[in-house]
């Protein structure tokens, strides 16, 4: 043997610390940041362009400059984000680029552990849960983005109205949508909430903060009007979407690019998909079982890229973290098909992007979306272990 068993039992040990994978998730962080940064100042635009995107927004703000206006000067594209960020992203806009950049990434990896940690799930499954969605986490990390953070947000929104915290489930939501407007989702666990006069109350409270916190870097008036031209701004990301490359690795994307027909509207998708999604709703009795409940998780967190015509590729470290709870969900040994798409997804989805996938075939998977494919599948199965609750099954029952 090349290891002894000893070895073998010392090494499952250590890879099943919590503190071993936050070590290993923030060293990947730290590792992306300075790859980008150390590829010399003539790539600097196209190694860490997001990144000086966000940095951008603080420093726009400071001298009351359109924040989504183009500086191809400073970088490619524009900002998409809310003007809050220009307060989330300050502390890590005023360092230098190569600790700014380390230090961001690393922020948005410890936020979303930190969330999957408070998952009402086996010590066991959160571990598993952490190392599955590592691939995922790297994509996100290798592009600067604040996706990690927006998954954080869902996820800790659902448990804290979970543990009774509204006031604090508020906070998540609404400083996550008023940089991206995907954390709203958090809103889909209002039912689950057992203060729910509480929550509207801090609800409101946390948009007001929101929307108010950037006027201390730039003043009201200079805020108002950036809340307009984010709407403006949103506007035309969407309408471009539907022809970029990059973008729409969705259900509609999948739709639009094996057809050829890139002017299917994208209410075509949204409403059927809003229509299923809802219809878990309907099992009210179910409402306080905890597997419920992280069904519904899964459902939201997936559904989030499924139906946006915003997401990329770096976005689904939002949607696999919901097939990582989802396939844990699941007794052992796990059904064939919950195998089989868990596979599939891992496959597809996650190393589609990596070099361990042949470049032909990352380039027609990339090319066709077909990244959501797997997640698509897992949404749907997912739908129907929520509209069949109650019935024979192999999921676990978390709450006997």
């Amino acid at each position: 043997m090349i290891f002894s068993r000893n070895q073998l039992d010392r090494a499952k040990v250590i890879f099943s610390k919590p503190s071993f994978i936050l070590a290993v998730w923030l060293t990947l962080a730290t590792a992306a940041g300075i790859q980008h940064y150390l590829r010399g100042p003539e790539h600097v635009k196209r190694n860490y362009n997001n990144y000086l995107i966000f940095k951008g927004v603080f420093w726009h703000a400071v001298e009351k400059k359109n924040l989504y206006d183009l500086y191809p000067e400073d970088h490619f594209d524009s900002n998409h984000y809310g003007p809050f960020f220009s307060v989330v992203i300050a502390p890590f806009a005023v360092l230098p680029d190569a600790v700014g950049i380390c230090l961001w990434i690393m922020f948005n990896g410890a936020v979303l552990f930190y969330a999957i940690r408070q998952l009402p799930l086996k010590e066991s499954q959160i571990i598993a849960v952490l190392w599955l969605v590592t691939n995922e986490l790297y994509t996100s990390y290798s592009n600067q983005q604040i996706n990690p953070f927006i998954a954080a947000t869902i996820i800790l929104a659902y448990v804290w109205m979970r543990k009774e915290k509204d006031f604090w489930a508020a906070f998540v939501i609404m400083a996550g949508t008023f940089i991206k407007l995907y954390s709203i989702a958090g809103l889909a666990f209002f039912f689950f909430s057992k203060h729910k006069m509480r929550l509207i109350g801090a609800l409101a409270f946390w948009a007001v903060v929101c929307f108010v916190a950037p006027m201390i870097i730039s003043g009201p008036e200079f805020v108002v009007q950036s809340y307009k031209d984010w709407q403006v701004s949103l506007t035309a990301k969407d309408g471009l979407n539907a022809i970029s490359r990059h973008q729409d690795i969705s259900v509609s994307g999948v739709v639009r690019r094996i057809s050829g027909h890139r002017e299917i509207p994208l209410t075509y998708f949204l409403l059927p998909g809003v229509f299923l999604f809802m219809l878990p709703y309907l099992k009210v009795k179910h409402y306080g079982n905890t597997t419920f409940q992280l069904l519904m998780l899964c459902s939201v967190l997936l559904f989030l890229c499924l139906f946006s015509s915003s997401t990329e590729s770096s976005t689904y470290i939002v949607a696999f973290t919901g097939v990582a709870i989802w396939f844990l969900l699941h007794e052992r040994p796990y059904p064939k098909l919950v195998m089989g798409l868990m596979i599939l997804a891992f496959v597809l989805t996650s190393l589609s992007p990596t070099d361990l996938m042949p470049k032909p075939a990352r380039v027609f998977i990339f090319d066709y979306a077909l990244k959501a494919v797997p997640c698509i599948f897992v949404w749907c199965y997912v739908m129907v272990e929520l509209l069949r609750f109650g019935a024979r099954s192999r999921l676990q029952q978390l709450d006997s």
